[in-house]
């Protein structure tokens, strides 16, 4: 998810610190966000390739994958002028996590990769035309609730990987049942409005003018979303496919 300390006010503290610089624009941070996608698929094919032939190597990139991620994002939320640098770096370790994973689920239910990486791009594709139609706008109390909800789902995630460490499974994450799936559609909801607020912050980011680097940082938030609406989607097939 973006940084939810990207306020109207960080932006124009953003802008007034960079006075002198060329300032971030929509259509300089899709072309970002253009680069990090391609980095994040190119990643991910290489190391599904490097996993089939090293099968072992599966769990060790994954887990690898996922904390190197969350290093970079952990640094980007307080030095977002080092997007520049650390915004691919996050995309290419984060493709390497994907490339792992999908092939994890591939091996259980064959084609689901494919499968979820349509629905994710279709998903995307409506979210992006419902906020540009002006359907779904990213109000001030749209934010509080998608940001309420999302951190819940985060500490609920957090306690179900402290608890599966002592072999306890949270029913709602690994269940096919249809509390499990009403779960999983749930999440991929929230995962989906997260879209709507990204899309704002990269408006509101162009409108006060916030320094270049930000067009990194904005599509760092995107590609961030993004995965994460794909994971859960890749989650959701796994519990109808399970059902079969």
């Amino acid at each position: 998810m973006a940084n939810p300390t990207l306020s109207e006010k960080s932006f124009i503290k953003a802008a007034q610190e960079g006075v002198g610089q060329s300032a971030m624009t929509v259509q300089g941070t899709v072309n970002k966000i253009i680069i990090m996608g391609a980095l994040v698929i190119a990643s991910a094919a290489a190391s599904w390739f490097l996993l089939v032939a090293n099968p072992g190597l599966i769990m060790p990139l994954a887990i690898g994958g996922s904390i190197a991620g969350l290093v970079v994002a952990l640094i980007l939320a307080f030095k977002q002028h080092l997007a520049p640098t650390l915004a691919p770096l996050y995309a290419v370790v984060e493709g390497v996590f994907v490339g792992a994973i999908t092939l994890v689920f591939e091996r259980m239910y064959p084609g689901i990769g494919m499968s979820a990486a349509l629905l994710t791009f279709a998903i995307l594709a409506g979210m992006v035309g419902l906020y540009k139609a002006g359907v779904i706008r990213a109000t001030p109390t749209f934010k509080r609730v998608i940001f309420a909800a999302t951190a819940g789902v985060a500490i609920f995630y957090l306690v179900a990987m402290v608890l599966r460490m002592f072999s306890i499974d949270v029913p709602l994450i690994y269940d096919s049942g249809w509390f499990g799936i009403g779960f999983s559609l749930f999440v991929v909801g929230l995962a989906a409005f997260n879209l709507v607020i990204d899309l704002d912050t990269i408006e509101q980011g162009a409108a006060y003018g916030a320094p270049k680097y930000m067009e990194w940082y904005c599509a760092f938030g995107m590609i961030v979303t993004i995965v994460w609406l794909y994971v859960e989607v890749l989650r959701l097939l796994a519990k109808l496919s399970s059902r079969d």
